[in-house]
């Protein structure tokens, strides 16, 4: 369900951005033309009234969408944090074990080194 209605928030949005590019701006912009005498069906003045009208229905349906995914979402979230759902619990780092290695014993004081050969 909440991935229909996302589908619509979606496409009422690229319709709300189409039907702002498409009203007549101060500058003309991306306007409808000029509004004319001639004998059209629609006049200037009509058509910026019902692209108004198209803007507000687009609008209220997109606040609708809004309103009803945060409602959704709500819903279904945990109380829980998202820190605490993305990391289980740490634990201390456990030390490799290590085999018991022992060393000869020197025999005296002597360096480890050999000595330099002649």
């Amino acid at each position: 369900m909440e991935n229909v209605i996302l589908t619509i928030h979606l496409i009422l949005a690229l319709l709300l951005i189409g039907i702002v590019l498409l009203q007549r701006s101060e500058g003309g912009g991306l306007g409808m033309g000029g509004g004319g005498g001639g004998g059209g069906v629609m006049t200037g003045r009509q058509a910026a009234n019902a692209l108004s009208k198209m803007t507000w229905i687009f609008a209220v349906a997109f606040i609708g969408t809004s309103i009803t995914l945060t409602v959704l979402s709500a819903r279904a979230a945990s109380t829980a944090s998202v820190v605490d759902t993305a990391a289980p619990e740490a634990t201390a780092p456990v030390a490799p074990v290590l085999p018991n290695l022992s060393l000869p014993a020197l025999p005296s004081d002597a360096p480890a080194t050999p000595p330099p050969a002649n």
